[in-house]
């Protein structure tokens, strides 16, 4: 088959319309085509009054043919063979494998495809998990959001489907993937009940309560495959036995309860905000670093105010739905703020795990038909700059700023909030205008900079205007400003080597987001797929 990229049409085009463009196109007879299919679809809309929708093709033809055409075409850049995308397991457990079963730690989205591969090979592993199932996580979640009750083991970060539970679901990322594992994950999440557009949409998304089930389901065929589950289960200290070369050896976790599991072969996948296993872990000499993340706040307009000003008067075609935005400034002190998780026709969470503290988040539901558009507003920073006392300063700096946000927001974990344009002029918000935050258990209007470093207040008022001449309205005086966003991605990097396995820690494969190697669903669980394959080369070498 043949990989046509870029191929262009109007928004609006008939349905029959492809298999002429490819024709023309390719400069080929229409007899010529056998068939084709979509494997992307995304859109153009730098010109809104002339918004097109662009394809990337796999097409039939026969052997002549393609060979001819590839021929003629060997140096256009969008013309290629089909790639094999299918994947291909690396090896598989022996008949009668008795070894220690492999553990994984976390149940988000590295922790479910680290342990589903691991079953789909044959090692039955067991997985781990502080939080509950998702269904009950889901109780728990709702319980902060309606009545400001928070349960520290079972929330928006932790429980069955990890942070990204509760988001968009975007199923996108950078991560370059020269063996289509993002076409692996792609699949298994359609196999377990996800809309199959997510295979040909150029940026899909799933949305909440579909990944309830998803996960639901997916839990079940790692189950069927020999795999266990182990809820409500903390590990609270790993063994490590010394090497003649100073580093250690994994023997086994200690959990909360008293009880120890024999283990040599862990999957680390406890996601961002797993404060005190980072903490254990740097107390055990794990070799752990300060990471890079971001700070910020959600900001919040009506969706229409986004279709518009990307869409224009195409805005609310079905073929295009929500708008969604990237934005990005470099200010003069430095900083960078862009937009981070942008959630189109959502809402935004309450997604703090500790008592007396407040963070935002954002999620979408698969439809994107709520109200409002929200995104991170955040500002980057860095350990050298901003928190350089240690591995785990990034966590105090996050939760200083957590803290002084439940305290803005009157101590009842309603989130500090603000309009855009008293923020602009230096002044607290004492009401609302034309734009109703979403967040719940609700918002206290007041002064967001009394809970943010003065450096992001700074780069944030520079942003807002210059955002505001690249999306009409962005900086509009009404827009919604709720505070704060801490949890962008990890604070610390679990340092792995290239065999997948912490620096010094031998067996102990630090994955994922928590681990500071993902950001997104997707790329977690791209990071579990090749954990888990590694996890595998060391069990079948051991």
């Amino acid at each position: 088959m043949i990989r046509l990229s870029g191929l262009s049409l109007p928004l609006d085009h008939a349905p029959d319309a492809l298999a002429p463009a490819i024709c023309a196109r390719l400069g080929i007879a229409r007899e010529a085509l056998r068939g084709f299919k979509v494997f992307k679809r995304g859109n153009d809309a730098r010109k809104r009054t002339a918004i097109l929708l662009v394809y990337t093709l796999d097409i039939e033809l026969d052997a002549q043919t393609e060979a001819e055409l590839l021929a003629r075409l060997a140096g256009d850049k969008d013309v290629r063979p089909t790639p094999d995308m299918a994947y291909t397991f690396p090896t598989r457990a022996p008949e009668g494998w008795n070894a220690l079963r492999p553990v994984v730690i976390g149940a988000g989205p590295c922790g479910l495809f680290a342990g589903l591969i691991l079953a789909q090979m044959g090692f039955r592993p067991i997985i781990l998990d502080r939080g509950k199932v998702v269904r009950e996580r889901t109780k728990d979640t709702w319980g902060l959001w309606r009545r400001a009750e928070l349960n520290p083991d079972s929330n928006v970060q932790f429980g069955e489907g990890g942070a990204g539970t509760f988001s968009d679901g975007k199923l996108y990322c950078r991560v370059k993937d020269p063996r289509f594992l993002g076409r692996k994950v792609l699949e298994e999440f359609v196999k377990a009940g996800a809309p199959d557009d997510i295979l040909w949409e150029a940026h899909p998304h799933i949305g909440t309560f579909r990944l309830v089930t998803m996960v639901e389901s997916m839990r079940r065929t790692i189950e069927e495959l020999g795999g266990e589950y182990r809820w409500q289960t903390r590990v609270d200290d790993l063994a490590l036995d010394p090497l003649p070369d100073g580093r250690k050896r994994l023997r086994g976790l200690h959990l909360a309860d008293g009880s120890f599991i024999e283990a040599d072969h862990v999957v680390l996948a406890v996601g961002h905000s797993a404060r005190p296993t980072f903490e254990m872990l740097h107390a055990r000499g794990v070799h752990i670093e300060a990471k890079p993340f971001s700070i910020g706040v959600r900001i919040e307009h009506p969706q229409s105010w986004i279709d518009t000003a990307r869409f224009g008067n195409c805005a609310g075609h079905p073929d295009l739905g929500a708008a969604a935005y990237s934005l990005s400034h470099h200010c003069a002190n430095g900083r960078t703020v862009y937009s981070f998780c942008m959630c189109p026709g959502g809402r935004v969470v309450a997604a703090t795990s500790e008592e007396g503290r407040v963070v935002t988040n954002g999620m979408s539901q698969y439809s994107r038909a709520e109200f409002n558009a929200n995104s991170g507003l955040v500002v980057g920073i860095d350990p050298a700059r901003d928190y350089p006392d240690g591995p785990l300063a990034g966590i105090a700096f996050q939760r200083h700023w957590e803290s002084l946000a439940f305290e803005a927001g009157g101590g009842t974990y309603s989130a500090p909030g603000q309009r855009v344009g008293d923020f602009l002029n230096q002044r607290p918000s004492t009401a609302l205008g034309e734009v109703t935050p979403s967040y719940k258990p609700g918002v206290t209007m007041t002064d967001l900079s009394r809970c943010l470093p003065a450096f992001a207040v700074e780069a944030m008022r520079e942003a807002l205007p210059v955002f505001g001449r690249q999306i009409a309205r962005y900086d509009h005086p009404d827009a919604v400003m709720t505070g704060v966003e801490t949890r962008t991605s990890s604070p610390v990097r679990i340092t792995r080597g290239k065999d997948f396995q912490s620096l010094n820690a031998e067996r102990l494969f630090p994955a994922g987001e928590g681990a500071g190697y993902a950001g997104g669903i997707l790329s977690a669980a791209i990071d579990g797929i090749k954990v888990a394959e590694a996890v595998a080369a060391s069990m079948m070498a051991a």
